[in-house]
């Protein structure tokens, strides 16, 4: 499939705060919410279940290992959604811009089976939150614990969730206005970060 939107135009739209959605007949369209939903990353704490179930080691947390796999995840319908925002023509220039660096994935595996995990947008300091999907319970949490421990210790200071709804407010997602956010994301992007895991 031939993408219309480039990997450059995509990267520049996030340096703007804008992001790319596909309906649900394909057609992408450009959203930059306010407010924006963003959670902080110095403040997030792992729930004491959580940290009982990191204690197990019950999932493996691979980086990268299976990026489009991963988006394939995400895309597939909720058990109360009918549609899915992620387009094959999303997929497509998202893993793009995986291969060229900007885009990342954590993923959880239990017996060498991918059952949870994430991915996003990576520009300077800055991890832009796009989707997560979990197969087996508690599989994307520990995901995004390993997350969130690659941001801080990589100094990351701005974790984009984009629009505010219950699954992102159980990480500790914050609103804050579209100037508050475009103050951090200047301050982000002109960062030098690099996404590189110390598990």
């Amino acid at each position: 499939m031939k993408n219309n939107i480039q990997t450059q135009t995509l990267i520049s739209a996030y340096c703007q705060g804008i992001f790319p959605m596909s309906d649900e007949s394909g057609e992408i369209g450009w959203y930059s919410p306010d407010p924006r939903a963003i959670i902080p990353i110095e403040s997030y704490k792992p729930s004491k279940s959580l940290r009982s179930i990191l204690n197990k080691s019950i999932f493996d947390i691979r980086i990268n290992k299976q990026f489009e796999q991963v988006m394939r995840k995400c895309a597939e319908p909720r058990k109360d959604e009918s549609g899915t925002w992620i387009s094959e023509e999303m997929i497509s220039i998202f893993t793009q811009l995986h291969q060229v660096g900007f885009a990342h994935s954590v993923e959880a595996y239990q017996n060498n089976e991918l059952v949870g995990g994430l991915y996003g947008v990576c520009i300077g300091g800055v991890f832009f939150g796009e989707s997560m999907f979990s197969t087996i319970s508690n599989s994307s949490k520990v995901a995004f614990h390993y997350l969130i421990n690659i941001l801080k210790e990589n100094g990351f200071v701005l974790l984009d969730s984009q629009f505010m709804n219950d699954n992102v407010k159980r990480y500790g997602a914050i609103e804050i206005s579209k100037k508050q956010f475009n103050e951090m994301l200047a301050i982000g992007i002109s960062k030098k970060c690099e996404f590189c895991q110390n598990l």
